[in-house]
């Protein structure tokens, strides 16, 4: 099978929504956009206003929609996890989500594996570090599977969803599949969910037409 990792595509300039009370110096500032190697997955690099206050930046608005095809979320999930801590690939098949990443605090490894049968990047996955110094945010399409590692002592982990959380449909897909070749920076092994454990290979799983 073969695999990429999150190589930049392009990148672009969108306009940054300034709220009123933002001083005349952050006019035209923008949010940098980057289409990444597996089809639909965009990363999003928010503009960092900081002082001797502190900082500020926005992490969701009408551009971020826009740049998506106009996706709506319904749900928003916020999930704290240690050092090791290997939560995913999760799915969900019939009722699938996109989601909107990103972490408050921490580090992660984060990757994505396209499951859409007639995607060019079918088979493919991509990684990435998100952290709450980096301040990415990673758009993942549905028909993908999710999952990260957490590389710092915890991390705070929040998302939106594009549909809700049903347990029935949820699949996962196995962390450690040669197929996939992955190559988590794991320090021993990881640790995870009995669930987790029992995730199937790619060539077992359900897949997206």
């Amino acid at each position: 099978m073969v695999t990429a990792e999150c190589n930049p595509v392009t990148s672009l300039e969108a306009p940054f929504h300034k709220p009123a009370e933002r001083s005349e110096n952050a006019a035209g500032k923008a949010m940098t956009i980057t289409e990444l190697s597996t089809k639909g997955a965009l990363l999003f690099q928010p503009r960092v206003y900081e002082d001797d206050r502190g900082c500020f930046m926005e992490t969701f608005n009408q551009d971020i929609v826009d740049s998506i095809g106009g996706a709506t979320f319904v749900q928003d999930n916020e999930s704290h996890s240690k050092r090791g801590v290997l939560r995913g690939l999760h799915y969900q098949v019939t009722k699938p989500q996109g989601k909107l990443v990103r972490v408050v605090t921490g580090e992660i490894f984060d990757v994505i594996v396209d499951l859409r049968k007639s995607s060019p990047t079918f088979g493919k996955r991509c990684s990435t570090i998100l952290s709450g110094k980096n301040r990415h945010i990673l758009w993942v399409p549905e028909g993908f599977a999710h999952g990260f590692l957490t590389l710092s002592e915890s991390a705070v982990f929040v998302y939106k969803c594009t549909d809700k959380y049903s347990p029935q449909h949820e699949r996962t897909l196995i962390w450690n599949d040669p197929a996939l070749g992955i190559e988590w920076p794991l320090d021993g092994s990881p640790v995870l969910s009995a669930k987790d454990a029992l995730g199937l290979p790619l060539r077992d799983s359900e897949v997206f037409p």
